[in-house]
């Protein structure tokens, strides 16, 4: 799948565990734990939740003692489940002490989330950030150098607000903001070089809520560094309004060839599937079209010529069926991830939008003849009836893909 969009900015390529951030990697899933981590069971429960779903990278946080005591058991665990996602540690305030003090933890881990707002104040800062580094550098681990809107370091921002009022045409305060993330994300970065991590072990992000300022915050970022740049809109929100703020965000950024790696921040309903934020985030890339995660459906919205609600039942059957199959059907064949499948529900757009897909399925609007016809790769090649149309198309798909797709070796 190709759409016309810029080539990927040339960055560093960040080894972090089996996977790689920026150079020609394709654009890598990130996702984040919401247990308490020193619950072992829990901790280890998501992450393999998350990683079947397909994170590539999952970030657990690391506050305290007992967390960090328990990171090893948790990366042993998954291991001997044949789970080898690499675990970025969450690091505030105290990484510095927890990495010094629990070795084991600082060597278990595939990569340090380090910000720069929260890793010391005043005269600790410079000291705390060296000693994070010098342990990534000790244990040769990357860094991602995080930045967050709600955590800049107040010192760099008086500084560069009271530097702008003294212009003679000042920017605005958000202008400035954006220069002062830019600015403590970069600086850290040249820091942590000076110390001796070598700019192909450092990712850099800056943070914030709103999706202008993210994009034009980005450009900024981009045209000032060549490091890996992780994007994410922090704090988006719940469901539809934290999809949709995501999507508005990452979508232009990733299209002008910028970002490397990705993770969408929903918050969660109570007790909801943190899953979901995976599958936003490779609908995302699969919808701009820079990977292929599983089959996409297509489905239309349905109007009065669809009264009935059977194509919509059949659509989440056929998606939920896709996405449950999708982790064996990768294992066996090559490129099933870019299949489409198409259900419609009525002859105004039903044929056409089958004959697009690699297979389709026009069922009948209101009114219509109650039959389905099945289009394979442009032509019509079965027309289904009766009480199991869904199960019939279903064994349908199976079949094309047995057919279509070559058996990996």
């Amino acid at each position: 799948m190709t759409i016309f969009m810029n080539a990927r900015r040339n960055t560093h390529k960040v080894q972090v565990g089996n996977v790689f951030i920026g150079g020609n990697a394709p654009v890598v899933v990130q996702s984040m734990t919401n247990t308490d981590t020193a619950d072992r069971a829990s901790t280890i429960k998501q992450v393999l939740e998350l990683a079947r779903a397909g994170s590539e990278i999952v970030r657990v946080t690391v506050n305290n003692e007992d967390a960090a005591r328990e990171v090893p058991y948790i990366v042993e665990a998954l291991q001997k489940q044949n789970c080898h996602v690499p675990l970025v540690g969450d690091f505030h305030y105290n990484g510095h002490r927890l990495l010094a003090d629990f070795p084991d933890c600082a060597k278990a881990l595939g990569k340090y989330r380090i910000n720069p707002g929260n890793v010391g104040f005043a005269d600790k800062r410079d000291t705390q950030f060296a000693q994070m580094i010098e342990c990534a550098i000790t244990h040769d681990k990357p860094v991602r150098i995080g930045v967050n809107w709600g955590s800049l370091d107040g010192q760099v921002i008086a500084r560069m607000m009271d530097e702008n009022a003294r212009l003679k045409e000042p920017k605005s305060a958000e202008e400035v903001s954006r220069a002062a993330l830019v600015f403590s994300a970069l600086s850290s970065a040249k820091q942590a070089e000076e110390i001796g991590l070598a700019a192909d072990r450092i990712v850099i992000s800056c943070k914030v809520s709103r999706v202008q300022d993210l994009i034009l915050l980005y450009r900024d970022l981009a045209k000032s560094c060549s490091y890996a740049l992780h994007l994410g809109l922090t704090e988006a929100g719940m469901g539809s309004k934290g999809i949709v703020a995501s999507t508005a965000a990452l979508a232009p950024l990733l299209m002008e060839g910028i970002g490397d790696t990705i993770r969408i921040s929903l918050t969660p309903e109570p007790g909801g599937d943190r899953t979901k934020e995976v599958l936003v985030a490779q609908e995302i890339l699969q919808t701009i079209g820079m990977r292929s995660f599983a089959p996409m459906v297509t489905a239309c919205p349905g109007c009065g010529r669809t009264t009935s609600t059977y194509f919509q039942e059949l659509a989440g059957k056929i998606q939920s069926f896709l996405r449950t199959q999708m982790p064996v059907w990768k294992t066996q064949y090559t490129g099933v991830e870019d299949m489409n499948v198409a259900v419609m529900g009525c002859i105004v757009n039903g044929p056409g939008e089958s004959k697009h897909a690699n297979i389709g399925i026009s069922l009948p609007g209101t009114g219509e003849s109650p039959v389905a016809p099945v289009f394979v790769d442009g032509r019509k090649t079965a027309t289904l009836r009766g009480e199991h149309i869904a199960e019939e198309f279903q064994q349908m798909i199976v079949d094309y893909i047995e057919k279509k797709y070559e058996i990996r070796t």
